[in-house]
């Protein structure tokens, strides 16, 4: 009768309760349980029991409620940007299904994007549009993380470029003299650039392009003309055509003039390739291979193409641009090996050879699908991928890198967990990569527990016994994990050895812990929570103690870090490496006792590297080894080496052998060095999170001797007095000199005669040469060249350039002078020119003397132009001021040291109807500021401190008596924030 009364009270209370709550009904369990804890603790646990039970045998869900974690429909792709675009903005797309709805965040090179930043970016659904792009602060790999409460999947990568072609600089172009039947090779040397550029010749004038034959040739590699044997038709103008093939922007360079010299035709000569593939080019499954070859030679030679290994060349290969091009398209396996091109003619022949290596990157074979398991079974997930170079396997579990222990292990890509737990669920994906890329496979996991339940295993109601016998009753309710067991009498609980008559059995809720702490991977300076919700009998009182590496974590000591919140969970903020460990959480009550641990990884940049030394010297290269420091838990992904000589600013990164660094190389060969210099050398750690301190330089070391190879620039020369040849140049500076016992070789001629006149400078610092003679002729031309040596050998000569001799005095002076008084303060005179011949000299210009005899002032004017004289109110000074110069300071370099900025440009030397330099004005401003600040010099190099949080505009001019000289191009310096 009692129980009848207490199964309709149940159906009452289930029915009012669920008019009240009309979506309970299509509520998952799991949100059920928070409405069950209305119930409160006065029923009894007969009660509670029963209740529960008629509740979901009542209403089950009828809506569709099945949880699902995120699963990727779109990832970003690779995207290039034009600088120059119209459009103000990129998207890059990722979108994922799963219930709950996924949410997102993204992070640029391992770093979280902050999409607070309105004005920067906007997530339109899981798509990341980054408004106003910039190259300096954009560029970079992409991924997007969706997540949701059943775990998180990580996109592939995606890389955004961004496309730029700027303009030549407008220096001309040297003349290019070559004999009749001789090959050349005109260089292109394309402007500053990101994107792939196609390149083409413009002979004399637009629209005659340069057409390809057997003779000529344009390469698509480094935008070279080559003329296999120079034609008398040959002799113009060439100009060399940049386009970008992402912006369709084209870009010409300066003219390069080709002359014929006449002295004499070239011979007959065997062929010279001068265009030539990679001994070694690695070539991707499936892409199109293009392998240029092009020879000089008199008569032009013939190319052809074979396999060293015999094989025919399959169908699909083509032959273009007179066979100076051999076309593979998609490349296969079969299609690697060692190819030839054979140039060919009269006198001889040519062979350049080059490998082509295969490589794919990874695809799938085998993929990981989702699992549903139970507690504390053993799970085996496969995962198999193809690939040249074979690929390696790493598995994610909640975008986080999966922590190997011992009940979770990885072998060949394939991962096992034993004796699964709830804290096991998540969403996995497995990684197969070689250096070519690398793939992504998700999957879900989701590790089942189910409450206790004794239909299989009931407990009798009611045993007659008598007084005096023992009584055992089992107690094995099935539950995953296996349930913890207590027994009462009414209200008493009884302790393990009480002996006992019974009448009813029923089980205390366990306590669990419903969502625990999991392994986290995170970076210094983040804060985590780490969460520890349990599920409990409401009868029993919790107490929450959480242990860092075995110890009590005590709050108070560490309040600046740790946090414990109200429901259990820890909070660490502003995290340091010292953080790393386990961290275990107790829940405890007066019956049991569950406890979760989860390894805490913080990860930060790599400390210096040790012993860093110099193993091997050569005049330009030096072999180092180092140890490597700590990786402070991110395994160092790539080492740069760099190099400071007593003329660098400071330390600058170097070229080496291999080209990247990885992590697990601790030797490298530096290329490119000056001989006969002193460096030193610090290699810097990179690991995911950046870049760490450097670490201490090796010794000093120096570069052995060798021939000099840089002659000295801008050779010019002229004027001196009478019978007098003056020759000058820029002095190589000492980091280029190579070696003791510098100096210079100075060879002249007269134009026309075919023998040279050649003298020794011994010093290094000497700027020119005056060679005097009685019978050189006044205003003579003459070919000059300056070539350089040291005690190794001799290096090479400057380009030949013409300098006149001395000039004659003027022997007349100008007729039919006029003043006119304009003002009272001008007075405009005039003259007649004198008669003149070239061959005396150039006319630089006339002096004026005023008629008062107070000092003269000598103002030089060009041909034939009026002369201003400016007077004062005493009609006694006479004042001419030259325009400022029109050459703006070129060539300006910028270098970063700790706090500075330290900028150089090269000298603006004044023409002789210019005013002379007295100055320089350095014009900069931050980014938002309007007004330029000015720094006045007399150096060619001025310092400003680092810009911090804000770019640098920064322009220079030269100062004058005659005003402010034209203006720099514009120079932008980012904020520190970028460059560090």
């Amino acid at each position: 009768v009692i129980y009848q009364r207490l199964h309709q009270l149940f159906r009452a209370l289930i029915s009012k309760m669920a008019k009240q709550h009309r979506l309970l009904s299509e509520l998952h369990p799991s949100a059920v349980a928070v409405f069950m804890r209305r119930i409160k603790c006065g029923h009894s646990m007969a009660f509670k029991l029963q209740f529960y039970k008629e509740f979901f045998s009542l209403y089950r869900p009828t809506g569709d409620v099945t949880l699902q974690g995120p699963v990727f429909i779109r990832e970003p792709s690779n995207s290039i940007f034009p600088v120059d675009s119209e459009e103000k903005k990129v998207t890059l797309n990722c979108e994922a299904k799963g219930n709950p709805s996924p949410h997102y965040r993204w992070q640029l090179n391992g770093s979280d994007i902050d999409l607070s930043m309105e004005y920067r970016y906007k997530l339109n659904g899981g798509n990341l549009v980054v408004i106003n792009p910039n190259r300096n602060r954009d560029t970079g790999i992409y991924q997007c993380f969706a997540s949701n409460s059943l775990g998180t999947v990580v996109s592939k990568e995606a890389k955004l470029q961004f496309a730029y072609l700027e303009n030549f600089k407008t220096k001309m172009r040297s003349t290019v003299s070559v004999r009749e039947g001789q090959g050349v090779v005109l260089l292109c040397g394309p402007p500053p650039h990101s994107g792939e550029l196609s390149y083409a010749w413009i002979f004399n004038e637009y629209p005659s392009f340069v057409q390809e034959d057997r003779r000529r040739f344009v390469s698509q590699e480094t935008g070279h003309l080559y003329i296999a044997k120079v034609e008398p038709s040959d002799v113009g103008n060439y100009t060399c055509v940049v386009t970008s093939t992402v912006t369709n922007n084209r870009v010409l360079g300066s003219p390069t003039p080709l002359v014929l010299r006449t002295d004499g035709v070239m011979g007959e000569y065997e062929p010279k390739i001068e265009v030539q593939f990679p001994e070694t080019l690695p070539a991707a499954k499936g892409s199109t291979v293009k392998l240029e070859c092009f020879a000089l030679g008199n008569p032009v030679p013939q190319i052809n193409w074979r396999r060293s290994d015999g094989l025919p060349f399959s169908s699909k290969i083509k032959m273009k641009k007179s066979n100076g091009m051999l076309e593979i398209p998609n490349f296969q396996q079969e299609d690697s090996g060692l190819y030839e091109c054979i140039a060919e003619n009269s006198r001889g022949k040519n062979v350049a050879r080059g490998r082509l290596t295969y490589y794919a990157k990874p695809h799938w074979v085998q993929m990981i699908k989702d699992v549903e398991a139970a507690v504390e079974d053993n799970l085996y997930w496969e995962c198999r991928a193809s690939g040249k170079p074979k690929p390696s396997y790493r598995w994610l579990k909640n975008g986080d890198g999966l922590v190997i222990e011992e009940r979770v292990q990885l072998e060949n890509g394939a991962l096992s967990i034993s004796f699964l737990n709830v804290n096991d669920s998540g969403m996995y994906q497995c990684i197969a990569e070689n250096k070519h890329g690398l793939i992504y496979s998700s999957a879900e996991l989701k590790v089942v527990a189910s409450a206790p339940d004794f239909s299989k295993n009931p407990m009798k109601k009611l045993i007659q016994v008598q007084i005096g016998s023992l009584v055992i009753f089992d107690c094995k309710p099935k539950a995953s994990p296996k349930a913890h067991c207590s027994w009462k009498k009414g209200d008493e609980v009884l302790q393990s050895t009480f002996v006992v008559f019974v009448l009813f059995c029923f089980s205390l809720e366990p306590t669990r812990i419903t969502l625990a702490p999991s392994n986290m991977d995170v970076s210094v300076g983040e804060s985590v929570i780490l969460p520890c919700q349990v599920q409990h009998d409401p009868l029993l009182d919790i107490v929450f103690t959480w242990y860092f590496n075995g110890a009590i974590t005590d709050f108070k000591k560490d309040g600046s870090h740790f946090e414990k919140s109200s429901s259990g969970d820890l909070m660490i903020r502003n995290i340091q490496l010292k953080h790393s460990g386990k961290y275990v959480c107790m829940v405890q009550t007066e019956v049991d006792s569950v406890s979760s641990a989860a390894e805490l990884i913080v990860r930060g940049s790599p400390g210096p590297p040790e012993s860093v030394k110099v193993d091997e010297i050569t005049d330009t290269t030096a072999q180092l080894s180092w140890k490597e420091g700590t990786d402070n838990h991110s395994p160092v992904t790539s080492y740069v080496i760099q190099a400071r000589t007593p003329f660098s600013v400071g330390w600058q990164i170097v070229t080496t052998v291999p080209d990247v660094i990885d992590g697990k190389t601790f030797t490298a060969t530096v290329v490119d060095l000056n001989p006969w210099v002193e460096y030193e050398f610090r290699v810097v750690a990179n690991n995911k999170i950046g870049g760490g301190e450097p670490s201490l330089p090796s010794e000093k070391v120096r570069t052995e001797e060798a021939v000099p190879e840089v002659p000295p620039s801008e050779v010019s020369g002229g004027g001196g007095s009478r019978s007098e040849l003056v020759i000058t140049w820029d002095p190589v500076p000492e980091e280029l000199q190579n070696g003791e016992g510098f100096g210079y070789v100075v060879a002249f001629r007269p134009l026309g005669v075919t023998t040279w006149i050649q003298t020794v400078v011994t010093s290094p610092d000497t700027p020119r040469y005056v060679f005097r003679n009685e019978s050189i002729l006044s205003f003579s031309p003459y070919e000059v060249k300056v070539g350089v040596y040291n005690n190794k050998g001799e290096g090479p000569f400057s380009p030949v350039t013409t300098v006149f001799s001395a000039e004659e005095e003027p022997t007349v002076a100008p007729s039919h002078v006029l003043a006119n008084s304009l003002s009272s303060s001008i007075i405009e005179v005039s003259w007649d020119a004198i008669p003149w011949k070239m061959s005396s000299g150039r006319l630089l210009g006339y002096e004026v003397i005023p008629f008062y005899t107070q000092p003269l002032i000598h103002v030089y004017m060009y041909f034939i132009m009026l002369i201003i004289i400016h007077a004062n109110r005493f009609g006694n000074k006479f004042h001419f001021v030259f325009p400022a110069p029109s050459q703006p300071p070129a060539n300006i370099v910028w270098n970063a040291t700790e706090s500075k900025v330290l900028i150089n440009w090269e000298q603006v030397k004044a023409m002789d109807n210019e005013s002379e330099v007295t100055g320089y004005k350095v014009f900069y401003r931050t980014s938002s500021q309007n007004n330029m600040n000015i720094l006045n010099t007399n150096k060619t190099w001025a310092e400003l401190l680092l810009p911090i949080n804000e770019d640098y505009i920064i322009e220079v001019k030269a100062s004058t008596d005659g005003g402010d000289g034209t203006s720099s191009e514009q120079i932008r310096i980012p904020r520190i924030t970028s460059m560090l």
